[in-house]
């Protein structure tokens, strides 16, 4: 039985840039804020699905998205991430991460560790404007 692709049905999160290729998301996590994730638009399941020049476009744009992220929410780390074991449909994951969150040094997907303040949640979430604006100027400049 094949079950319906949630990717390919909608745009899993928060539309910030499409092209014919591929999108940018934010996802909406109020853990994590300035998670996005980089979704191949067409429905595949592995970075061997793509050929060379597609790979190079999707990394090119995973990595922009990455120092993005980093520049705007000024992140101790980035985990970047595609697993695709829940929804086998490509995407990459770029993740900021910080000392004091949730499930920090472990991945965001283990078991929660603490509880992050509201105060540095604030913090974060209010660079979302910035993050949004700076992605649409750089990548499109791209």
């Amino acid at each position: 039985m094949n079950t319906p692709c949630e990717l390919c049905q909608q745009n899993g999160g928060e539309l910030i840039i499409r092209t014919t290729q591929w999108r940018i998301i934010l996802v909406n996590d109020a853990n994590y804020p300035g998670f996005c994730r980089v979704i191949w638009n067409d429905h595949v399941r592995e970075m061997t699905d793509l050929s060379s020049a597609d790979r190079a476009e999707l990394m090119r744009v995973v990595l922009e998205v990455e120092s993005v992220v980093r520049e705007i929410m000024q992140p101790e780390k980035i985990n970047l991430a595609s697993l695709g074991n829940v929804v086998p449909h490509l995407h990459w994951h770029v993740i900021p991460r910080y000392l004091d969150d949730a499930h920090f040094p472990a991945p965001v997907w283990a078991e929660v560790k603490r509880v992050a303040s509201p105060e540095s949640l604030a913090t974060r979430s209010a660079r979302l404007p910035a993050l949004r604006a700076a992605m649409i100027e750089r990548i499109r400049a791209t």
